[in-house]
């Protein structure tokens, strides 16, 4: 079952968890998973999308069905007896207006064939694997115990974080992290989260989800980007750093139906039809989207969400701004941040060293809170060009390519903001 949300915040009727007990309510099928897709089109259009070939990130004995509207509990009975498949639960997608069905495939069959074959079944309207993704926080030295006197953070020079903060903390500013566990009870993170909700079942502490919820927010012995934020904790990924598209859409949902400013993905994974298009519909609601680009190094594809054109996608760089060796590389990154060897929380009132991309994303989370709460009304596309126009190109020859517009800094980033604001206020029409 899933857990309840613990809050302090509203209850809303939006995002109710990973198992709905009955109903469709929907409105097409699954749309195309980006360029080069498989049956590609718009946002909306029904679809069924096989894994590529070679791709085998997917839960290889399930399958996600879009229903078409007005189909019985007996016809979807026929159906699932007909493809030796196990209906298991419905998950309702209110920011795309449907719900998906999840079966299991009981007889051995591939998740692609069972999908070719729906593809005949005209009571679907579209069907694809539920893929898998994972966090994307690799090197990590924990220390179990904090260390005397304030531990140095060279991110916190580096992002000029006290000038920031003479301007802006985030304060108020709700941003979600969809994440594994966070220790909620961390003295660093005390009072910082505003509500949580575990997608998977029964809470479990984790050293990613802290440690990214760290990065944003940590406001004792550390100090995170935007101290004053409001958290939202999105248990989507399990223990083992890995969830699915369904567990991360249903985070998502919830978040955005409780009033998330700022999304900070720091997983990766393959091309996903339903995350893309849930992302086209956050993006849409004036949601800033933050993702790490991933740690599968220069050689790999392009992994999502980062690589989506909705997604603010951010690679990282060390203390001497060098690019993280691992990190991917890709025309479609749009700033850099720290992520080698960063002091974070950890579990149990610890603290790590960390580093990946993941936490990179992290700090970019935290900027843009800072840059909404100067100016509130700037939409996802004018928070990217604040972040981009403010960042300082990087010279080193392996990262000037990979690293979009450069290295974020908040000083700057706050102080464009507030340019943006005033040149926002200037354009809007008089009165009468």
């Amino acid at each position: 079952m899933v857990a309840p949300p613990t809050s302090d915040l509203p209850p809303s009727s939006g995002g109710t968890g990973n198992i709905a007990a009955s109903g469709t309510n929907n409105s097409g099928g699954l749309s195309a998973g980006g360029a080069g897709a498989a049956n590609s089109g718009p946002p909306g259009r029904s679809g069924f999308f096989p894994p590529r070939p070679g791709e085998s990130r997917y839960v290889p004995n399930e399958v996600l069905l879009d229903i078409a509207a007005g189909v019985s509990p007996s016809q979807l009975d026929a159906i699932a007896r007909r493809f030796r498949l196990t209906p298991l639960d419905v998950h309702p997608i209110r920011l795309v207006g449907r719900s998906i069905h999840r079966w299991r495939i009981g007889d051995g069959t591939s998740v692609a064939a069972v999908i070719r074959s729906l593809a005949g079944e005209a009571r679907i309207a579209g069907a694809q694997p539920n893929y898998l993704f994972a966090q994307e926080g690799m090197d990590r030295a924990e220390r179990t115990s904090p260390p005397g006197g304030n531990p140095p953070q060279y991110v916190v020079a580096k992002l000029h974080l006290p000038d920031a903060h003479r301007l802006a903390t985030g304060r108020d500013i709700l941003v979600a992290v969809i994440d594994s566990g966070i220790d909620t009870t961390h003295p660093d993170l005390a009072g910082a989260v505003a509500a949580s909700f575990d997608v998977l079942g029964p809470h479990e502490n984790n050293f990613h989800g802290t440690a990214i919820a760290g990065a944003i927010a940590a406001h004792g012995r550390l100090m995170g980007v935007a101290p004053r934020v409001r958290l939202l904790a999105v248990r989507s990924l399990d223990a083992a750093g890995q969830g699915t598209t369904l567990s991360i859409v249903d985070g998502i949902e919830w978040a955005v139906a409780r009033g998330a400013r700022v999304l900070n993905m720091s997983f990766a994974g393959p091309q996903d039809p339903l995350l893309r298009q849930h992302v086209a519909a956050v993006h849409a609601r004036g949601v800033v989207m933050v993702a790490a680009v991933g740690n599968d190094g220069p050689a790999s594809p392009p992994l999502y969400p980062a690589a989506d054109a909705h997604v603010i996608a951010v690679t990282a760089t060390d203390a001497d701004d060098r690019l993280y060796p691992l990190a991917n590389r890709g025309r479609f990154i749009a700033v850099a941040a720290p992520g080698v060897d960063v002091l974070e929380p950890a579990p149990n009132d610890g603290m790590q060293l960390i580093s990946g991309t993941s936490i990179a994303a992290a700090h970019v989370s935290g900027i843009a809170a800072l840059i909404l709460e100067r100016a509130p009304t700037l939409r996802p596309d004018e928070v990217r060009s604040v972040l981009m126009r403010s960042a300082a190109a990087l010279t080193a020859p392996d990262a000037k390519d990979d690293s979009g517009a450069g290295l974020t800094d908040a000083l700057r980033a706050v102080e464009a903001a507030e340019t943006a604001r005033t040149a926002e206020a200037r354009s809007d029409p008089p009165v009468r």
